[in-house]
């Protein structure tokens, strides 16, 4: 949070002193979006349990605004939204006896990151690609959608859950200009938080939660 509203702070101060004609930009990209997989397991000498969940790929969304500075690097402000189906299951065996489910539930995920956006080639180009990282707060949410069988005493996640968390963005892409300030922008990004949907799983997966978002859209220079 704090590193985002430091981001945010800087395109604000840069913003109210004088500029050049075209040294701000906006725009929207849109395309797909991939989570990261996870699971826990716990084997013993009296029994084992094992859970996952599985995404299926989601429609995203990444607005933006930014100042450019100089030719060869930009400060950029943008909200990210995607969403993603997922399937839980986990099994139980223990001498009490054996238990499982599976269940299909829906998530999405909304971020407010501030990036810094290092090009490779100057403002009067056609092509120019860029490097990109950034921070924000995440926020993941998950609801059921429907529980497709289970049996036994299984321990299952709650109807609905929330959470806010830090995340790290970093992404690769180009921008190809176009006239009247107008831009094509592909974008390959990464962004890397702790996982609320692994906290869910009985047992408790152990990776971090990672969103590859695979984007494209326009940019307007004004």
């Amino acid at each position: 949070m704090r590193t985002f509203l430091v981001s945010l702070f800087a395109i604000w101060s840069l913003s109210v002193s004088p500029a050049c004609a075209s040294d701000y930009y906006a725009g929207g990209i849109a395309a797909l979006s991939t989570l990261s997989a996870d699971g826990g397991s716990v084997v013993s000498a009296t029994g084992s349990q094992v859970s996952s969940y599985k995404p299926e790929n989601g429609p995203a969304l990444n607005l933006f605004f930014g100042r450019y500075i100089k030719d060869y690097v930009s400060l950029q402000g943008n909200f990210i939204w995607n969403s993603n189906r997922l399937t839980f299951s986990s099994n139980s065996i223990s001498p009490l006896g054996a238990s499982f489910y599976s269940e299909t539930r829906t998530s999405s995920q909304s971020s407010g990151t501030g990036d810094v956006l290092v090009f490779f080639r100057d403002r009067a180009s056609l092509l120019r690609p860029y490097l990109s990282v950034g921070a924000g707060v995440v926020h993941v949410g998950s609801s059921q959608q429907q529980i497709e069988f289970v049996s036994g005493p299984a321990v299952r996640p709650p109807v609905a859950f929330s959470a806010n968390t830090a995340g790290l963005r970093v992404a690769v892409g180009i921008d190809i200009k176009l006239r009247r300030g107008f831009s094509i922008r592909y974008s390959f990004s990464e962004t890397i938080s702790a996982n609320p949907i692994s906290d869910q799983l009985s047992p408790p997966g152990q990776r971090g939660l990672k969103n590859f978002q695979n984007l494209w859209g326009f940019l307007k220079a004004f």
